[in-house]
């Protein structure tokens, strides 16, 4: 019997896991409990890839191996047990999981995809490698509504597979595509798997998502751009659309006006508009043409007063006006003043120290101020008599400004970023009123039914989280009801759709948040047998360099996505990275970027590629694995060029979360 070849490739890394634990076992004096810690985690591994549950096999292991170290003894071993669970079940971030999965299940099953892509492509058509491109974008918006990479991969390869194959693309080009912005959602917010890391590693799931948000979006980008060099340098992999396909249809009325697709819109309806007499074209119509019209100079010119109050207003600290010491009606101890520089032993009420170097002490009350005032202002005149208004500027502050005093804000420069931004947002807005035709008109009309609610909805989910308005939890919340809301706006929500999606989530919740308990019985073991200290031990006597051990953690994280999934990579074996981060100063955030774009290899690695097979499920017969594999190749490379550029310009996932939670 011909033995296929994955199958070769998962019996061999089997046996090098198995071999290893075995040459470890064998080469040391004493077998200690660290080094039965490392043979459960290959045994493990291996259990895993043999196709054992891998949330039970992480707590049948863990539950075996605590009971070895514990001496046999079942009562201390259940207790460690009962104790990592309820630590897992108590964990308040796991809470968001549930409710961004049933926003995904909803969006998916609501089936507003379609409209999406098709709306895309006509938007991209001038592109090189439209369709391509078209995709890519479809799935990066997709896959951030949904964070649910085979639901992308499988719609996606149901819906552009076939539209890419009809229009002459090569099927490496087209499966390549799918599966690559399929798996966008693993890294771009809001993500399962940086709420997973985030409960690992002890880190903010809100600075994550602020981080991933530029690395994200740099990744989708790098793909469009390869797509598009790709099909400059090699057209007959992706060859342009005929112009029938990028044709337009308008609607009966406009064509009506009378308008056709090459007409500027904005000049012919105005036109319209004024003479205006014919019943069949309501002036209500052309009306409603106009407001899509002005919709983008509107939306244009509230970010930018909005955004500019945003980041030239600064809050600042109220200025209190402070008595000295002295002048209070109270008494000195009511005056706000902290007590004079010194210790808690030589100050207050005790009895001043016998030496020569203290006054005598004051007999009346006027004595009191005005010694008081010569020992912590002495070069401040005072006056003999005392007086009921303080000396001028005697420790009192500097009024503040008007304005500043009235409204506790305070102007300052516009940063070179804002200026940047909105320069090209203002010089595509113009773009698009210069070129708009009635062709162009009904293109934007299809992408306001259909891409812009998506964003919106993205939008204010992220930014919630992001700009400190919600906890994710809360935010995920609010997504789930966006969600449902936007399915019931397509008149996609059904009963059938609601239960699925309920069911799905349910299924999707228990895997995960059972994964997370195997993984805390898991650790708990392994870190009772020392296993991680082994480990430590072995790392540190390398005497690796900051940027050698990165390179080893991201190799290693690299070649365990052939294996393994990455929900398996991040319960299993971030807890060992973790402690280690500290000793050579890297910042657990930004480690995290780094694992969450190399994680993305988990499908995208063949021969274990997962998204392979999942669009494999739905392609045509004559779509091979290795058609599908070979297409994936490139944009594994890119995914090593982006680990690479985040590794050497750090602000790309840095910048953000610093701007917002410095």
């Amino acid at each position: 019997m011909k033995i296929r070849k994955e199958l070769w490739f998962g019996l061999t890394i089997m046996a090098l896991v198995v071999g290893s634990a075995a040459w470890l076992l064998l080469s040391v004096e004493t077998v200690t409990n660290g080094h039965l810690g490392l043979l459960m985690l290959s045994l493990v591994v291996v259990a895993i890839m043999l196709g054992f549950p891998t949330a039970f096999t992480l707590m049948g292991m863990g539950m075996v191996f605590t009971w070895l170290a514990y001496d046999r003894d079942i009562t201390r071993t259940l207790d460690l047990m009962v104790q990592a669970a309820y630590k897992s079940m108590a964990n308040d971030v796991l809470i968001a999981i549930p409710l961004f999965v049933f926003m995904g299940y909803l969006v998916e099953r609501a089936n507003l995809i379609e409209k999406l892509f098709k709306s895309l492509h006509l938007a991209m058509a001038r592109v090189p490698g439209s369709l391509a491109v078209a995709t890519l974008v479809t799935c990066a918006i997709f896959a951030t509504a949904t964070g649910i990479v085979g639901a992308v991969v499988t719609l996606m390869g149901l819906l552009a597979l076939p539209a890419m194959l009809r229009a002459g693309y090569s099927i490496p080009m087209s499966a390549g595509a799918i599966t690559a912005g399929g798996c966008l959602g693993i890294l771009i917010p809001p993500s399962v798997l940086l709420i997973l890391y985030g409960a690992t590693a002890g880190v903010s799931v809100v600075q994550l998502y602020a981080g991933a948000f530029f690395p994200g979006i740099m990744l989708a980008g790098l793909y469009v751009a390869y797509v598009i060099i790709m099909a400059k340098l090699k057209p007959a992999w992706a060859p342009p659309l005929s112009d029938e396909e990028r044709q337009v249809q308008l609607p009966p009325r406009t064509e009506a006006l009378p308008a056709h697709t090459r007409q500027y819109a904005p000049w012919r309806l105005l036109n319209a508009l004024k003479g205006q007499r014919n019943a069949d074209i309501p002036v209500g119509y052309v009306m409603r043409q106009l407001v899509v019209v002005v919709l983008p100079g509107l939306l244009f010119l509230t970010l930018a007063l909005t955004s500019w109050r945003a980041v030239t207003t600064v809050q600042v600290q109220e200025a209190y006006d402070i008595q000295p010491i002295g002048f209070a009606d109270e008494g000195p101890s009511s005056s706000g003043l902290a007590e004079p520089p010194g210790s808690s032993e030589d100050v207050g009420l005790q009895e001043p120290p016998a030496d020569d170097t203290l006054q005598e002490p004051p007999q009346t009350d006027a004595a009191q101020e005005t010694d008081t005032l010569q020992e912590i202002t002495p070069d401040m005149a005072v006056d003999d008599a005392p007086s009921d208004q303080p000396p001028p500027n005697a420790g009192v502050a500097e009024p503040a400004a008007p304005d500043a005093a009235a409204n506790g804000t305070q102007s300052q420069p516009a940063p070179t970023w804002w200026w940047v931004g909105f320069a090209i947002l203002g010089a595509v807005t113009a773009l698009f009123y210069v070129f708009l035709s009635f062709a162009r008109l009904e293109i934007f009309k299809m992408l306001l039914g259909s891409f812009f609610p998506l964003m919106v909805l993205i939008l204010a989910v992220l930014g919630s989280i992001v700009f400190g308005l919600a906890t994710p939890t809360e935010a995920a919340a609010m997504g789930a009801f966006g969600g449902f809301l936007l399915a019931a706006a397509y008149k996609r929500l059904s009963m059938n759709v609601l239960s699925e999606s309920v069911y799905l989530t349910a299924k999707t919740s228990a895997m995960v948040c059972w994964l997370f308990v195997g993984s805390a019985i898991f650790s708990s073991a392994f870190a009772l047998l020392g296993g991680q200290e082994v480990i430590e031990k072995w790392v540190l006597s390398m005497n690796l360099s900051k940027v050698e051990f990165m390179i080893l953690s991201q190799v290693v994280i690299f070649l365990l996505g052939w294996p393994l999934e990455w929900t398996e990579i991040i319960v299993i074996f971030m807890p060992i990275f973790i402690p280690l981060l500290s000793h050579f100063g890297v910042d657990p955030l930004f480690f995290g970027l780094l694992v969450a774009l190399n994680l993305q290899t988990a499908f995208l690695s063949p021969p274990v590629a997962m998204s392979a097979f999942y669009l494999k499920g739905v392609a045509p017969p004559y779509v091979t694995l290795n058609q599908i594999f070979l297409g994936m190749l490139p944009f594994m490379g890119i995914q090593v060029l982006a680990i690479v550029m985040l590794y050497i310009w750090p602000a790309i996932g840095l910048w953000l979360p610093q701007l917002l939670y410095k």
